[in-house]
This record gives structure tokens, sequence and C-alpha cells, in this order.
């Protein structure tokens, strides 16, 4: 059952993606697990257990994308899979999706029993091998107690009478189980946190606003009541939640008739019938079961395979994992971008699959991987001549020209580093990445955002303002050049506190004539020409200007494609890099938490980042 890795994202991906796009609220999923209960039985026949499992799921998931709330059975006598499913009511559809994507993550670990729940702070989930629709006791039914905070007879009494008056307003049909829970529940008094986790309904108290702020009618998804209780005696306000849901009764009067077909359905039914749509068994056998031996890396939320499709095309299989609403946006970003362009030098994405036990993305198989595999390794950094690395750079700023100037939307990727950066097998640049980007109209002259990239590769006014423009591009670009000319990757990371950059020592060789002692030693320049020697200073001269701190002052990528072609313009000055000065620093040091993600390439990522690179970092 793990093995077949009941899923964290899979059909209703599509609903995430329609749901980001008609920009509904998101609130809080609450995916925190309270409490997993594993039957005692064990499973009959794992061969036809698992798929019934999986079939049950599925299932319910189609109808959690519309109401909230489901129910299904797969398969007959000691085999029959039976499930339940259903959303506290104030959470949104797409919350509620994430949820319960989350539970079904988890339940799987009862294997190999055959039944088991879980509660999480924002949905329940139940299977077993028989029909438990009309239970509402059980001998599992407890009460889980906070235990953070003993509060004041006060906060006790107004915790009672909230429970009772919520016990009161419920429908009759649920009123018996949830007069059994608030016994129960409210035996975890004084503490400030209580839960009744009961096999026909579930209720909540807390002193703390757990609710999201746009609460559901509780028409599909449950009843939510919250009433704010202010202690005079305490002189505090405290907001006590009680969240309520029926099992029962809903199973007994769900409505036979669903609606029809929804516009989320109409979007799904277009990926699955489309040619980007593959379908996860042909990925499956591709990467044989995704063997170990064709891991080609691992990132932030996913990991790369190698594959080849029977038709004997080579492809990289990124095999996505992640359970929150930031990532799934990242999938759909991905697919929505890098579907939208064509260029020589971005990365080709054959297709994706999203209905199988994970989220695929499928782009072209290149084998030389990424570029920081060779320019920050003496031994490969051999097979790259000035030639190549030339070569490099200026595929490198074509692919970016393309995506600020030559697309119906202007598109900023955000994360241009080595490591996002693929080669063929010519050794020619493909961007690639493209879960962080960013596109946007053409009368906009900048987006306000997250903050989102890799700290040493973000330009100044974004990590301060978060302000993006094609400029922040361009900055990371200038310090890509540098990377690739000096051989030495970025320091300016957490890690490096305040040592110099690539970008503050390159600038300060410039200005002292002595730039020619920071090239790679693999350039072997003591066979170059004066014109190859020139040719490389002003590459890295470009370089400078397109890290100077004012983003006014940079060159727009098309400017900066047309001084590296064509050699026999006359440069400008560069100004002053960004942190030239240490007393300036702080702009850059905003990672003070060592719990902020790293990336493989030791990078630190700031603010809303959590993705992986296409190949290994």
């Amino acid at each position: 059952m793990k093995k077949c890795s009941i899923s964290v994202i899979t059909q209703h991906l599509l609903l995430l993606k329609i749901l980001l796009l008609l920009g509904m609220a998101l609130g809080d999923p609450r995916t925190q697990t309270v409490q997993i209960m594993c039957g005692k039985q064990l499973e009959h026949n794992s061969t036809v257990f698992v798929p019934n499992f999986v079939s049950t799921m599925e299932n319910i998931s189609e109808q959690m994308r519309t109401s909230g709330f489901g129910v299904a059975r797969t398969g007959s006598g000691p085999d029959n899979n039976y499930g339940l499913a259903q959303c506290y009511g104030d959470l949104s559809l797409l919350d509620c999706v994430l949820c319960y994507a989350e539970a079904r993550t988890v339940l799987p670990q009862c294997f190999p029993y055959n039944g088991g729940r879980i509660y999480l702070d924002g949905c329940f989930m139940r299977s077993e091998n028989y029909t438990f629709y009309e239970e509402f006791r059980g001998s599992d039914d407890r009460a889980v107690c906070g235990n953070t905070t003993r509060k004041s007879t006060a906060f006790e009494e107004s915790a009672r009478q909230v429970v009772q008056r919520a016990v009161e307003s419920a429908p009759s049909n649920g009123r018996q189980c949830l007069e059994n829970a608030s016994v129960s529940m409210l035996g975890c008094l004084p503490w400030s946190e209580g839960r009744a986790l009961y096999t026909g309904c579930f209720m909540r108290y807390s002193d703390r606003d757990f609710l999201n702020k746009e609460v559901g009618n509780g028409s599909s998804r449950g009843t939510i009541i919250v009433i704010v209780v202010s202690v005079i005696s305490s002189l505090v306000v405290l907001v006590v939640g009680v969240a309520i849901g029926f099992y029962i009764w809903k199973h007994r009067y769900i409505q036979k008739k669903r609606r029809g077909s929804n516009d989320a359905e109409k979007w799904a039914k277009t990926l699955n019938d489309s040619s980007l749509n593959f379908k996860y068994s042909t990925i499956e056998k591709a990467t044989g079961s995704f063997d170990i031996a064709n891991k080609l890396g691992q990132g932030g939320f996913g990991t790369v395979y190698k594959g080849v499709l029977a038709d004997g095309r080579e492809i990289a299989v990124k095999r996505l994992f992640f359970n929150n609403r930031h990532r799934a946006a990242d999938f759909y970003n991905e697919i929505n971008i890098i579907s939208s362009v064509e260029h020589k030098n971005l990365v080709r994405l054959l297709g994706c699959s999203c209905a199988g036990p994970e989220s695929l993305l499928v782009y072209e198989y290149l084998p030389n991987r990424s570029l920081d595999r060779f320019i920050f390794d003496q031994e490969r950094g051999k097979t790259l001549n000035w030639d190549k690395r030339y070569e490099i750079i200026v595929g490198t700023a074509e692919g970016l020209v393309h995506l600020h100037d030559n697309s119906k939307t202007r598109i900023i990727h955000r994360d241009i580093k080595a490591s996002n950066i693929l080669l063929d097998s010519r050794l020619r640049a493909k961007i690639a990445d493209f879960g962080l980007a960013r596109s946007f109209e053409e009368d906009k002259s900048h987006i306000s955002t997250a903050i989102a990239g890799t700290l040493g590769y973000m330009a100044p006014e974004y990590l301060a303002h978060g302000q993006l423009t094609e400029k922040v591009d361009v900055y990371s670009f200038g310090v890509l050049i540098l990377e690739i000319v000096t051989g030495r990757q970025n320091n300016r990371s957490k890690s490096a506190e305040y040592s110099d950059s690539i970008v503050t020592i390159t600038w300060k060789h410039f200005q002292a004539g002595t730039t020619e002692e920071l090239y790679d030693s693999n350039l072997m320049l003591q066979n170059c020409n004066d014109d190859v020697k020139d040719g490389i200073l002003r590459v890295v001269q470009i370089g400078l200007l397109c890290t100077q701190e004012s983003p006014s002052l940079r060159p727009t990528m098309s400017k900066t494609l047309q001084m590296l072609t064509k050699k026999e313009k006359h440069l400008p000055a560069p100004a002053n890099p960004p942190f030239i000065d240490e007393k300036t620093m702080e702009l850059n040091d905003t990672g003070d938490d060592p719990g902020y993600p790293l990336n493989a390439d030791g990078a630190s990522s700031v603010a809303s980042v959590s993705h992986s690179s296409f190949y290994p970092r």
C-alpha cells in the first residue's frame, strides 16, 4: 500500500490550477495530523486490497473537489474497501482538497491492517472493509487535550456555555453523537484546547481562533459555530471556536444528484485529453518504476529520473512530492509558463502526468545535465574552453531575451543560476526550472511579490522591497557571467557571513586592472592571443554592468545580448555593485533563521522558495 504511494496530490491538482487561476481566496488547509487510529484486523489479500484502496480514494477525491465530502466503495467480500472523508465547513474547496490530499498520504501507514481513520485539524478520513456509515460510537472514541495553557475558572464556564450552545444549535440528526462527544471534550478543561474525536462526529474548542476568516455556512462540509466570549474577570477577550462535523448525518442525507460539470472539470478534461498528458503507467515503465539507478538528482520538492519511452526517446522526469498550496501553484506555474514559450535555449516540456500516485513533469533529456557540474569542478571544467563558455553565456542571454521581450506576456525567471542552466549533447545552454517564474502584462512596470529565489543571485531592490522587474533576471545573469569566467561560485549566502561575493571581488580587481588574476585556470590563457583576453575582459565588464546596484543603470537583456555579440561597440564604465560597503550589507542579511531551506548547491533560499532544480545541484 505504501509502495503504491497513495498520492499526495493526484487528479485534483487540476482543480488547484483552476482555483488559483480564478483567484479564489486561500485560507489554511490545516493539514496537521491530530490522531491516526489503525484497525486490528490484517488485510485479506494485499494484491487486491491495495488497488481497491487506491480506487476508493480516487472516487472520493472527485467528490471532495465539488462538495468537501465523499463516500465510496470498491471490491467485494473480505477485500471490500469502504471510504469516507469530510472537511470542516470553514475550509474552501481548494483547502479541503489539500487537507484530503494529506490525509490520504498518511492513512496508508495503517497497512497491513485493513482499516483506519485519521483526524487532521481541517478534515477527517476513514477506511474499512465493511460499511461503517451508520456508526456514531466506537471503542476508539476519545478526547485529545491541549495542555499549553491552564485557563481561569471564568474561561471554563465560558467554554462550557459555548459548547452547550453549539450542540443545541446543531441539526437534530447529529445531536446524540455531539452530546456524548462534548462531555468527553469538556473533560479537557481547564486546558486551553480540547478536541473530541468520535466515530460519528468531531468537535473542537480553543482560546485561539483556528478558523479561516471566510467561514462557510456548513451546508456541505459540516457545521461551524464561532462565539466570541468576553471574560470580564481576566480582562481579555477569548475567541472560542467549536467546529463540528457529522459523518453519519452527512452520509444519510448526501444529495443523490451531483452538480453538473463545472468549469474546473472542463479544464481538467482539457488537460487530460491534450497532447501534454502522459499516462502514469507510461512514465513508470520508462523509468523502470523509478529505479534508483535512473535517479539523476534530487531537489527541494522533487526527484528527477532518466527514462526511455517505448519509441526510444530519452526523457527526464521530475517526480513531485508536495502537500501545500505553494508547491501546487509552482507545479502549475511551471506547466503554464514553459508550455507557452518555445526557444532553442529553453528546456522543452514534453508533458505532465496528474492522474497517478504522484504528479510528474516530463522534459527533454539533456545528457550533460547542469552547468554547475562543469564550471565548479576542476576536472570537468577542462571540457569548457573559452569558446564554449562564451557560447553558453550568449545562449543563456538569448533565452532570457525571448522570455522578456518575445512572448505575449513578459516572463521573469527569478532563479537564474548555474544549476538551472542545462547543457545538451553539444554543450549548448538551455534555461530550466520555471517553478518560480512570473509573467505580467506590458502595461505593468513591476510586480510586488513575496521574495523567492536564491541568496547571492537576487537583486538588492528585489530582496529589500519585493519589486519584481526584468532587471532582477539581469542581475542574476550578471552573477552567472562572473561565475562562468572565474569558475568560482558566488558565496554571498548566510554561511559566508560578510566575506566578499564574487561580484565584489571582481569589481575590486576590475578597478585595479588585475581582473585576469580571477580567471578560471582551465581557460589556459597563456596560449590565448590578446583578442581573446580582451574579449574575456569585455564579458567581465558586461557582468559588472548587469550587477550594478541601481536597476535603472543595468542594461536590459536585449541590450546585454547586443553588447555580447557586437564586440565593436564601446561599453560604458560600470558603477558600484551593491554591498561594496560592509555597512550596507544588512540588505542581504535576511536569513537569520537557520530554518531557511538549503538548496543542494548550498545557497540559502529565501521567503516563499521551496523548489527543486531540474537536474542535481
